[in-house]
């Protein structure tokens, strides 16, 4: 048994305030995620103060119970409460919550909860082999989730914001180019691009079998037919270096051996071509992240439960985990992969950091 440790009072207090407190952001995630399963975001998007009897009538639910859920999501500042009984949502949580078009969208990030707690089960074993958890753990649902936490920036910001930053890129997509998405997830960003470039050739790779199902599905909805979605374990990168353009959307620090991939796509791309990176903005020390991300901690755990248990699913894997792909470090392995250009590339993205590598 462990003996008790004196204790300051105020300080047991304050702590036990701090830590039982976390649990509330918990919570009002859990409701997020229910609002946007019982569409209760969108169905307040017209700015409309609700009583619970008036979101039972627009919506078919039981009144007692959204009446806890309207309270609840009052309570953790996600709706505005208007007096009398009624909530409303703010034009803010209607681009956050409801509107996947728009740039700060984030509910996808809430969209796979269920799935990152059921996960939590697993995670003691993996703390004791070292051996961690691929993505398609999470099941289709968990496909769904991280699809849905990227698609809004790749539907409205790739083209408009990223793209006329890389020199002469758009003009050789529009001639007509191969472009290597590499960890391509529902090939949302692939399936945007094939469609505003029809004369050049899309391909992308991802080892999630639910993904590719998924990019399949949107590819073939969207109706473009110049590109193809591959296993790279069945089908490898190219060596050819015939790629115009690559790109690696926030995957790289999930792999298992990214240094090898960034390898593999010094020997896809031309020697005049362009790699475009997006990763967790990251410091190279545990002391840096902390002060520069007010995130940090809900980073950490996401990557116990989701990064990090990506890339040690294999043994000998790299471990980076969410905060662990660093510039320093990243630069060190496009150098070493054969790289000579390495430049940061400043799109205002409050979350991710993006690079521009070439040959």
């Amino acid at each position: 048994m462990t003996q008790s440790r004196s204790v300051d009072p105020d300080k047991l207090k304050n702590y036990a305030r701090h830590v039982v407190g976390t649990l509330s952001g918990a919570t009002v995630a859990s409701m997020i995620w229910l609002g946007d399963q019982l569409g209760l975001f969108e169905a307040m998007s017209d700015g409309e103060a609700y009583s619970s009897a008036e979101l039972a009538a627009k919506t078919g639910l039981n009144e007692r119970w959204l009446r806890e859920w309207l309270r609840q999501q009052g309570a953790g500042g996600v709706l505005d409460y208007e007096g009398d009984g009624r909530f409303s949502l703010s034009a803010e949580g209607q681009a956050v919550l409801v509107d996947e078009m728009h740039p700060a969208n984030g509910i996808g990030c809430f969209s796979q909860l269920p799935e990152l707690i059921q996960n939590l089960a697993l995670l003691p074993e993996s703390f004791r082999t070292g051996i961690g958890q691929p993505y398609d753990a999470m099941g289709e649902d968990g496909a769904v989730g991280v699809e849905r936490g990227f698609a809004p920036w790749f539907r409205t910001m790739l083209r408009s914001k990223a793209l006329p930053r890389l020199d002469g890129v758009e003009a050789r997509l529009e001639e007509g180019i191969r472009v290597l998405d590499v960890g391509c997830g529902g090939g949302v960003a692939l399936v945007e691009l094939a469609k505003a470039y029809p004369r050049s050739g899309f391909h992308g790779y991802d080892i999630s079998r639910f993904a590719l199902e998924r990019a399949r599905k949107n590819a073939s909805e969207a109706g473009v037919e110049n590109v193809a979605f591959h296993d790279p374990s069945e089908s490898p990168l190219p060596t050819d270096h015939r790629a115009g353009l690559v790109y690696t959307f926030d995957c790289l620090h999930d792999m298992t051996q990214p240094a090898q991939v960034v390898q593999s796509i010094r020997q896809a791309i031309r020697d005049d071509g362009t790699w475009l990176v997006a990763d967790i903005k990251s410091q190279p020390t545990y002391e840096g992240n902390v002060e520069k991300n007010p995130m940090a901690a809900m980073m950490y755990g996401f990557s116990i439960m989701v990064c990090m248990s990506s890339s040690l699913s294999e043994p000998n894997g790299a471990g980076l985990g969410t905060l662990g792909l660093h510039s320093e470090l990243l630069e060190q392995m496009a150098n070493d992969a054969g790289f000579a250009r390495f430049e940061p590339l400043d799109l205002g993205h409050p979350v991710n950091a993006f690079y521009v590598v070439r040959p």
